[in-house]
């Protein structure tokens, strides 16, 4: 099969996935706290990636590792804690669209630090979808008057985050295989992730609650499948593509978690559909050219 192909399968395979994501993390915060959402979720995909990809880290050098720490801290540790804390005060649907603003920072940054060159297609894709991002947001302003959108900087940071990570992978760790990146990177985020937990007192309050107890297969779904499996596919998608391209699965990923908040009783509006066919537009124009990336 053709890499042209194959970045697709892996695009809408990752939408599907990580648009389900934002519905697992409100399941999980009825019987665990943020912090404990994101640390529980960084753990029980270290374990697994450690199972399948421990001997994978033999492959890293010492330049390799410093590449990865950052990496790492940008897209496996800060992101699951900021996104459990977002999703206290903003809906699913709402903060899955807010992460959309990834291709642009994904685009800002590749440009300013990592020589990435685009052509004027794809600039006026981004802002398109960038556009039908701003078109939702505003549309669940208008339908969820009572959130705290104060708590939509941590998207933005984790989007920022994603950012960085996808050009630091895509510049310095191609040669890696998505398994060993994707491992070195939770192998990173494991320890502080296991403290904050500890801090946190989860291991002692899970005996005696039932809530607890309930929530804990949606964190192990969103940590195994969410997690785990969807940074390796990730990491594969940024190996076969541009930035740009990998990043552009931001802009699908509201469309699936918009339907899963409209199905688990959040609003949904006719602007919000607007904006999610001005997205697949800005994700389409995006991707019809080929992006280059200058050699340094």
């Amino acid at each position: 099969m053709k890499n042209i192909d194959q970045k697709w399968i892996y695009l809408v395979v990752l939408s599907l996935i990580w648009g389900s994501s934002f519905i697992l993390i409100k399941r999980s915060l009825v019987g665990y706290t943020p912090l404990q959402v994101g640390g529980l979720r960084i753990v029980f995909a270290s374990i697994l990636l450690f199972v399948l990809g421990f001997k994978s880290l033999k492959t890293l050098s010492k330049t390799d590792w410093k590449w990865v720490a950052i990496a790492g801290l940008c897209s496996s540790f800060f992101p699951p804690f900021f996104f459990a804390l977002a999703q206290m005060e903003i809906s699913s649907g709402i903060t899955s669209i807010l992460n959309s603003v990834a291709p642009l920072f994904t685009t800002l940054v590749g440009i300013a630090l990592f020589g990435l060159s685009l052509k004027g297609r794809q600039v006026l894709g981004v802002l398109i979808g960038l556009f039908g991002t701003i078109v939702l947001i505003a549309a669940g302003m208008d339908d969820n008057v009572n959130q705290n959108y104060w708590y939509s900087l941590f998207i933005i940071v984790a989007a920022l985050g994603y950012a960085f990570n996808i050009n630091i992978i895509k510049k310095y760790l191609s040669h890696l295989t998505p398994l060993a990146v994707t491992t070195a990177s939770f192998g990173v985020a494991f320890l502080p992730a296991l403290i904050i937990l500890i801090y946190t007192g989860v291991f002692q309050q899970f005996a005696g609650d039932s809530a607890m107890h309930e929530a804990i297969w949606y964190i192990m779904a969103l940590a195994f499948l969410g997690t785990a499996l969807a940074n390796i596919l990730f990491n594969k998608l940024i190996k076969l593509s541009s930035p740009v391209f990998a990043a552009s699965v931001t802009y699908l990923i509201p469309l699936v978690a918009v339907l899963w908040g409209f199905l688990d009783g959040e609003n949904i509006s006719i602007l919000q559909l607007l904006g999610g066919l001005i997205i697949l537009f800005g994700v389409w124009l995006v991707n019809r050219k080929k992006v280059i990336v200058l050699q340094k």
